[in-house]
């Protein structure tokens, strides 16, 4: 039986050790994209209101090969399968749901380890290329 992990008090700091690296490509550049916009379908309080509407979690499983398929419960689905972590208990998802958007030193946060983490995928995948002859 696989264990799900206990919370972090930092959500940024279990965001960086516990969502990014499961992320893929698309998902990470989808939440990157509506947390730099600010966008109204990026919602706290609930995984989805209507489909495109839907938490972190929830646009980063419909990204998600193992989650893609999900609809309202893909962002609890991804979060419990693929993150290992308790939704209920996630301190990003409690902290989203207090504020959301609407909290912007925690989006702003949020948007800048999704940055980091896309350079540093950019840097592996260019130090894995093979040299020029």
């Amino acid at each position: 039986m696989e264990s799900i992990a206990m919370p972090t008090l930092d959500p940024v700091a279990e965001f960086r050790a516990r969502w990014l690296p499961h992320v893929s490509k698309d998902g990470l550049s989808r939440i990157i994209e509506l947390l730099e916009k600010g966008s109204p379908l990026l919602i706290h309080g609930a995984f989805t209101r209507a489909v495109p509407m839907g938490c972190l979690a929830s646009h980063i499983a419909w990204n998600h090969p193992q989650t893609c398929r999900y609809q309202h419960e893909a962002g609890v689905m991804w979060l419990a399968k693929v993150a290992k972590l308790n939704p209920a208990t996630s301190s990003v998802i409690l902290a989203w749901d207090r504020d959301g958007a609407g909290n912007f030193e925690l989006r702003n946060d949020l948007l800048g380890a999704c940055l980091e983490e896309r350079e540093c995928r950019r840097q592996r995948a260019h130090l894995c290329e093979p040299a020029c002859c």
